[in-house]
């Protein structure tokens, strides 16, 4: 496989005059020591910057100029120091800024220039952990609602690395506050970096389907890539010669049994240009520390009959963003080969072929010389990405390595971004284009008129004491613009959706105090969760996407079906759809208040009161109710497709409701045993067989709750790596000591004494039971609630204390299943004789 398919140009000779040949002399010198790193490569020390300061500090053995030197636009700003102690300079100071501000830098244009943005948040008085603010360059979000919270947690800086293109001889940063809050940044870090480091054309994988393919992906020029993972496999942390910082990579392995470090080994040898393009790597490309060291798997097996190096794959699991291109490098340097037997082996990215490693003909001649794959990979919905190497059966060579990994997200641009103001020496042109559009100019002056009627209309309707709200951006259209009317006037195929249900932005704004940080009452990967109170007195929790989120058409698909979900459906156990709003590029959603928040917080790691044995066994019974309701009452049955303990919420009275129906799927019909579709999920509650043959069914569902039901009862999480490996899977943990006869050595301690004998080992054999690796084996969900309500019967006590007694009693006629609804009312708790949760 071609790593790049970047097409070679030819110069033809023709006769030209000495006297042109001196001047066409001079102006390639000049133009090589500007362009043509090749000829001498160094980091410009122009643009590091000190924020917040104009004294320099050297750092790295680079000096961060003062920032007295740039161009800014700091209005309503200010420095802080820091009165901890730090080892950095960089972190004694910090440029905050009140409101939007920026920093101009002057480019070369057409060059790929890498941006690092330091945040280190000084604790009390200055408190820049409480910031919240956005971070833009023409076209590009490079970060949203961002918080540097996390980096107090190690006492280090947070550092934020980007690759920009730039077209324009100028960028222009800019940090822009939300609403009550401010931004901070500590340092800058802006240089132009050496020719093909990234190029424009890659390989694109794809996998999910039938047969994995690779083809091209064109244009990662005209997209900004993010810095997520740089590691050092087999290593330690290291620096390169860009100041980038490579870590170790035992971190990420799935099966560290699996491989070994190999011994370092110095004589790298890089015989590729600076400036040439891939697959042969320079010494811009990674630094000797990295491809002198590697992982490989352990028992290379040179039998050909042993299957064993089969199983001695080498894997590693990488957080990243769900649903979202990355580039990923991966980079090989081959010095366990004889230059006769080079080394053959697999190379897979979620679970799928890629290639076979060093078959192609493309790694150089001479051994050990470094070299390095592209690849464009989209990631699923487990927030994570898998990379693994396997020895090949063929050949007489039978183990596998890896030398380096990168990760880049993939920033793709945003017409959300608002665009930089013209600069003065540019206004005379400026002039120019209005003189040439006078004519435009009434049409915008009658648009503008009308819009304030509008807002005139809105602010009778409501009058509000904090003006200051949101930027909100508006198209020509006018502002009522909303995403699902877009949709339908493009004519895509979208369902009735309940009109009914929308509620106007400008009454959100007020139940929310304007989205105010001191509101929010939930973080997740789709946005802030705020408590609200609308006009009528109902207290909501507001759900609000991130600014761009619905760009990619997958945001906007999951907000579309919980709207279509939740407004046909109503249970006691589900929550309810209080309303929606998709007015000027927001999608927010809008549910019934549920005061305990999420199960998960009662669960581990939190500070709400323990639940009690029995408050957990009712709490399954509530959701397990939902669910049956969902598969069985719901016209046409629906299947969840994200049970998890986040997703069953509490109200004040400890009653299960589950959430979150964005990635649900209407049930298969009767004449289909499944739903064909792409896996959708949460990591750790994942149905193995859905993942495997990417076929949904109800029993998906079950199995996703029966690792609820563990989850429950060990109050821990369903994967914990920190953990030995064999505990790791809470659901392959807590079969094996089913098995062995020891679960109760892992039950919550909390709850240990409180749970009756019989109830534990029927809630223990519904676990079981639900987490069948085949779905024919599992139960329905009408049988696991039957389980459920027959475990918290023994709880109470109710026949008392003979198991067996117990069983027989329950098998009487005066005892029967649920019944399956066919309409989307709510299911009658009154319709049956057991009734442990009314």
């Amino acid at each position: 496989m071609g790593h790049h398919y970047v097409p070679m140009a030819t110069v033809q000779p023709s006769r030209i005059q000495y006297s042109q040949c001196v001047v066409l002399l001079v102006f390639l010198l000049q133009f090589s020591s500007l362009q043509l790193p090749s000829l001498g490569y160094d980091i410009q020390d122009k643009y590091f910057i000190n924020c917040g300061s104009d004294t320099s500090v050297r750092e790295s053995g680079k000096v961060y100029a003062g920032e007295s030197a740039l161009k800014t636009n700091f209005d309503s700003s200010y420095t802080a120091s820091n009165q901890s102690a730090v080892s950095s300079p960089l972190y004694q100071t910090a440029r905050i800024f009140g409101k939007e501000s920026w920093y101009k830098f002057n480019t070369e244009p057409n060059g790929t220039y890498l941006v690092r943005l330091h945040f280190f948040p000084f604790p009390p008085p200055s408190n820049l952990s409480s910031a919240t603010f956005n971070v833009s360059v023409p076209g590009f979000w490079l970060l949203q609602n961002f918080n540097a919270t996390n980096a107090t947690n190690n006492n280090s800086a947070l550092v934020k690395e980007f690759y920009i293109q730039i077209t324009s001889p100028g960028l222009r940063i800019t940090f822009r506050p939300l609403p009550s809050s401010f931004a901070f940044v500590n340092a800058i870090e802006l240089f132009l970096l050496p020719l093909h480091l990234i190029v424009d054309q890659v390989a694109r994988f794809t996998y999910g389907i039938s047969t994995p393919k690779l083809s091209t992906y064109n244009g990662l020029y005209s997209r900004v890539l993010e810095t997520k993972h740089r590691l050092n496999v087999g290593g330690q942390t290291t620096n390169d010669s860009l100041l980038r910082k490579w870590i170790p990579d035992d971190t990420y392995l799935a099966y560290p049994e699996n491989a070994h470090n190999s011994s370092p080994y110095n004589d790298i040898k890089y015989r590729a240009k600076v400036d040439s393009d891939g697959p042969n790597a320079n010494l811009f490309t990674a630094p000797t520390d990295v491809y002198g060291t590697a992982k490989v798997t352990k028992n290379m097996s040179t039998n050909a009959s042993d299957v064993e190096y089969k199983l001695s794959n080498i894997t590693w699991s990488l957080p990243v963003e769900k649903n979202t291109d990355h580039f990923l490098r991966l980079h090989f340097c081959d010095f366990f080969s004889l230059q006769t037997d080079l080394t053959v082996f697999n190379l897979s990215i979620y679970d799928a072929h890629v290639m076979a490693v060093n078959e192609d003909g493309s790694v150089p001649s001479v051994l050990p010389t470094p070299y390095y794959y592209d690849f464009v990979v989209h990631s699923d919905d487990s927030g994570f990405m898998r990379v693994g190497v396997t020895p090949s059966a063929s050949g007489y060579i039978h183990f596998a390595f890896l030398n380096g990994l990168e990760i880049m997200r993939v920033i793709e641009s945003s017409t959300s971004v608002p665009p930089d103001p013209v600069d003065s020496n540019s206004k005379h042109k400026l002039l120019v284009v209005l003189g040439s559009v006078v004519g435009g100019l009434v049409l915008v002056v009658v648009v503008v008129a009308l819009g304030f009627l509008w807002h005139l209309k809105l602010s009778k309707e409501k009058p509000f004491e904090n003006s200051n709200w949101l930027p909100v951006l508006v198209t020509a259209g006018g502002s009522s613009h909303n995403r699902l009317t877009d949709l339908t006037s493009q004519g895509s195929p979208l369902p009735n959706i309940n009109l009914g249900l929308r509620i106007p932005l400008i009454e959100l704004q007020s139940a929310t105090k304007n989205f105010h940080a001191s509101q929010i009452i939930g973080k997740g990967s789709f946005g802030n969760v705020y408590k609200g109170v609308l006009r009528n007195g109902m207290i909501v929790a507001v759900k609000r996407s991130q600014p761009g989120s619905g760009d990619s058409g997958q945001g906007l698909l999951e907000f579309q079906t919980e709207i279509m979900v939740l407004s046909k459906i109503h249970h006691k156990h589900l929550v309810s759809l209080i309303g929606y709003c998709d007015e000027r590029f927001e999608m927010i959603l809008v549910y019934e208040y549920m005061e305990k928040g999420t199960l998960r917080d009662h669960l581990y790691n939190t500070t709400f009161p323990s639940l009690s044995g029995e408050q957990r066994i009712a709490i399954c019974v509530g959701a397990a109710k939902g669910l049956h309701y969902l598969h069985k009452g719901a016209v046409g049955g629906i299947i969840h497709r994200d049970v998890k303990s986040t997703n069953i919420l509490l109200d004040e009275n400890h009653v299960a409701k589950v959430s979150d129906f964005g990635i649900s799927r209407t049930g298969p019909l009767e004449h289909q045993s499944h739903v064909s579709t792409t896996v959708k999920g949460t990591l750790g509650y994942l149905d193995p067989e859905y993942l495997r043959r990417r076929k949904l069914t109800e029993k998906s569902d079950v199995y996703s709750f029966g690792i609820v039901l563990l989850e429950v009862l060990c109050a821990r999480p369903v994967i914990d790596s920190s953990l030995p490996r064999e505990q790791r899977n809470l659901a392959e943990w807590g079969l094996l000591c089913k098995n062995k006869g020891i679960l109760e050595g892992i039950i919550d301690p909390s709850i240990k004494d409180q749970i009756d004998q019989n109830s534990l080992r029927k809630f223990s054999e519904t676990v079981e039971k639900c987490l069948q690796e085949d779905g024919t084996d599992r139960p329905t969900m009408g049988d696991v609630l039957w389980d459920l309500e027959y475990a918290l019967l023994l709880q109470r006590g109710v026949h008392g204390s003979s198991y067996s007694s117990v069983s027989t009693s329950l098998q009487l006629s005066n005892v029967r299943r649920l019944p399956s609804f066919s309409t989307p009312s709510e299911v009658d708790d009154s319709s049956k004789v057991l009734n442990p949760a009314a």
